[in-house]
């Protein structure tokens, strides 16, 4: 509850106030200049040209065990991601997927990732034992694919109580600092 001011406060003002002259002021508040809105980055597509990915993809050897870094990423980075010590934000399951579906969900969903700020994603791709040839296809495809994103710093295979050779656990740059080295 708001207290009255009593009479002798209220003298004191005026005393300490009574040289002051009232401004004549009736126009708009002064013109402020907002920083510019921040786009929001756009994650690189994917060829859709089945021919440039087969091209592309030829280059990229799949291995049982999947590993990926950018340079730059510090190996212990690279080992607390290859132990599952990074906590994971976000995960994806494509495995049994169709390949095109499976990558535009990939897309989605780091677009996600970054959206949320997450750092460390689990993307469960499958084994691939039900394929033709017992080749895992979608993990062929998502080695690829990991490498196109710029915002995608390392991948690894997971460890055994996570899916082990079935998934990926990637670690995903962090927009923050991307924001701050543009302002430098």
């Amino acid at each position: 509850m708001k207290q009255p001011i009593q009479e002798a406060e209220l003298d004191l003002f005026r005393q300490q106030v009574q040289d002051a002259e009232r401004l004549q002021h009736d126009g708009a508040e002064p013109y402020r200049r907002r920083p510019p809105p921040i786009p929001r980055p756009r994650l690189p597509e994917l060829p859709e040209d089945g021919v440039t990915l087969r091209l592309s993809e030829a280059g990229i050897e799949t291995p049982e065990y999947l590993l990926f870094a950018r340079p730059g990423i510090q190996r212990r980075v690279l080992a607390d991601l290859q132990r599952g010590a990074i906590e994971v934000g976000l995960e994806v399951d494509l495995h049994g997927l169709h390949a095109e579906h499976a990558r535009k969900l990939l897309a989605d969903f780091l677009a996600e990732c970054h959206r949320r700020h997450v750092r460390c994603a689990r993307i469960i791709h499958g084994k691939g034992h039900r394929s033709s040839g017992n080749q895992p296809v979608l993990k062929q495809k998502v080695n690829y694919w990991l490498r196109l994103y710029d915002q995608v710093l390392a991948f690894c295979s997971a460890p055994q109580r996570d899916g082990g050779t079935g998934a990926v656990y990637v670690l995903l740059r962090n927009p923050n600092k991307r924001q701050d080295r543009e302002r430098s």
